[in-house]
C-alpha cells in the first residue's frame, strides 16, 4: 500500500506540487483577508463596509473585461506549447497586447461612468482607488504560471505581498472616517503583485518581448471569446447580486449581504487550488486519452463532492455562531443570508467538475457558454424581481437558484459526454 501511494505521488509529482502551492495561495487569499474582516466590519460599520463592497463589485466587471477569459484559454494554449519557447513568447506578448487594449478601454469607460453618474460621483475616491485592482490584475500573468505548471512562484509572490499589506489595515484604519484607506491598501497589494509577477514571468520563462502581429492579436481575441462571454454571464449571478442590491438598497443592507457572502466565498475558495491545479493536467489527459481523462474526473467528483458537502453542512448548522464570531453582533441580519448561501460551496464544487474541468477540457465551449448565458439571464430576472422587495434575502435566493440550475445543466451535458466516450 505504501509503495503504491509512493508510486502515485511520484507519477503525479508536479500535479501534487501545484496543488500544494495553490492551496497555500488560496489559503492566503482568504485567510489573510479573514484576519482583517472582523476588524474592518466593526471599525467601518455596515454602511461604509457596504460602500466599499459596492465599489469593488463594480470594479470586478472591469477585471473580467481585461482578463478576457485568458485564465483558461491562454493557460491551455501555454500548456500545449510549453516546450516551444518561441511559441510561448508569441502567446505571452499577444495576450498582453489584447490586455493593454482592453485596459485602455476599461479605464476610459470606468472614469466616465464614475464622474457622470451621481450615485458613483458622490464617493468617487472609493471607486477610483478600487479601480487600481484592475491595473494590478491586468499585469499579473497567472495564466502562464498555470500553463507551465509552476504555481509555486505565484504562491510565493502573493502570500508575501498579501501578508505585508495586512499590516497597514491596522495602522491606518482606526475609525469609520478612515474607510477610504481600505480600497487604497487592497488595490496597492494587487498592483505590487502584478508588477513583480510580470517581471518574474519574463525572467523565469525567458520571454522574448516582441510586437505581435495583428493576426496573432486577433487569434487571442477569438480564442478567449467563448470563455469571456461565459465569464460575463457568471458575473451576472455572482458580482451583479451585490451590485444590483446596491442600486436598490442602501449601503448598510449591502454591508449585511456582502459580509455573509465573504464568509461563503472564503469556504468556496478551498475549491480553487483543486480546479487550477488539475485543469492543465486534464487538458493533457484529454489529448492523450479521453477515457483516462473521464475516469480521472469521476474520481475527482467523488472527492470534491464529499468534501464540499461537509463544509456546506457545517456552514449551515453553525451560521449563527460564525456570524457572531467573525462579524460581531451588529451583523445579526447576515445569519439568514449565510444559511441560504451555505450549500453553494457544494453546488459550485460539482459545477466546476462538470463544467470547467469537464466540458471545457473536452472542447465543449459552446455548450458551456450556453448554460452560463442561460444562468445569467435567469439570475438577472430573479434578482430584479426579488431584490426590490426582499433586499439581501432576495439576492441570496437568486444566487442559490441560479447555481442549482447551472449545475444540473452541466450534469446533463457531462453525462451525455461520458456516454459517448
Amino acid at each position: 500500500m505504501i509503495k503504491k501511494i509512493g508510486n502515485t505521488v511520484k507519477k503525479h509529482k508536479l500535479l501534487f506540487e501545484n496543488f500544494i502551492s495553490l492551496s497555500v495561495l488560496q489559503a492566503a487569499g482568504y485567510i489573510l483577508p479573514l484576519i482583517t474582516l472582523p476588524y474592518l466590519v466593526r471599525v467601518m460599520g455596515p454602511d461604509k463596509f457596504g460602500l466599499v463592497a459596492f465599489a469593488q463589485s463594480f470594479v470586478i466587471y472591469f477585471t473580467i473585461i481585461t482578463d478576457y477569459g485568458f485564465n483558461l484559454s491562454a493557460t491551455k494554449d501555454i500548456s500545449v506549447n510549453r516546450d516551444n519557447p518561441g511559441k510561448v513568447s508569441e502567446i505571452f506578448c499577444s495576450v498582453y497586447a489584447v490586455k493593454l487594449i482592453l485596459l485602455v478601454f476599461s479605464t476610459a469607460l470606468f472614469t466616465a461612468l464614475v464622474f457622470f453618474i451621481p450615485r458613483f460621483r458622490a464617493d468617487y475616491q472609493v471607486f477610483m482607488l478600487s479601480f487600481i485592482i484592475v491595473l494590478g490584475n491586468t499585469l499579473f500573468p497567472v495564466w502562464i504560471f498555470q500553463g507551465m505548471e509552476k504555481m509555486k512562484y505565484i504562491t510565493i509572490i502573493n502570500v508575501i505581498i498579501k501578508a505585508l499589506f495586512v499590516i497597514p489595515v491596522f495602522i491606518f484604519i482606526k475609525k469609520q472616517q478612515d474607510y477610504v484607506y481600505s480600497p487604497l491598501i487592497n488595490s496597492s497589494g494587487f498592483l505590487v503583485s502584478g508588477i513583480i509577477g510580470f517581471y518574474l514571468a519574463v525572467k523565469i520563462f525567458r520571454i522574448k518581448l516582441i510586437i505581435p502581429t495583428a493576426t496573432q492579436i486577433a487569434g487571442q481575441f477569438r480564442d478567449g471569446w467563448y470563455i469571456f462571454v461565459s465569464t460575463i454571464a457568471i458575473s451576472v449571478y455572482t458580482v451583479s447580486n451585490t451590485f444590483i442590491l446596491g442600486l436598490f438598497a442602501n449601503n448598510t443592507v449591502v454591508g449585511y449581504y456582502s459580509a455573509a457572502e465573504k464568509i461563503v466565498k472564503a469556504v468556496q475558495g478551498i475549491l480553487g487550488p483543486v480546479s487550477q491545479a488539475v485543469y492543465p493536467h486534464i487538458s493533457r489527459l484529454v489529448s492523450e486519452s479521453k477515457s483516462m481523462a473521464m475516469a480521472f474526473l469521476k474520481k475527482l467528483l467523488l472527492v470534491i463532492g464529499s468534501g464540499t458537502f461537509l463544509l456546506s453542512a457545517a456552514l449551515f448548522v453553525f451560521a449563527d455562531p460564525i456570524v457572531t464570531l467573525v462579524l460581531g453582533p451588529e451583523y445579526g441580519r447576515s445569519v439568514m443570508i449565510l444559511r441560504i448561501l451555505a450549500f453553494l460551496p457544494f453546488i459550485i464544487g460539482l459545477s466546476n467538475v462538470f463544467g470547467i474541468l469537464g466540458l471545457m477540457n473536452f472542447g465543449e465551449q459552446k455548450k458551456f457558454s450556453r448554460v452560463i448565458l442561460s444562468g445569467g439571464i435567469i439570475s438577472l430576472v430573479l434578482t430584479i424581481a426579488l431584490v426590490p422587495m426582499y433586499k439581501g434575502i432576495g439576492s441570496a435566493v437568486s444566487w442559490l437558484i441560479t447555481e442549482m440550475f447551472i449545475t444540473l445543466s452541466f450534469l446533463y451535458y457531462f453525462s451525455r459526454l461520458g456516454s459517448e466516450i
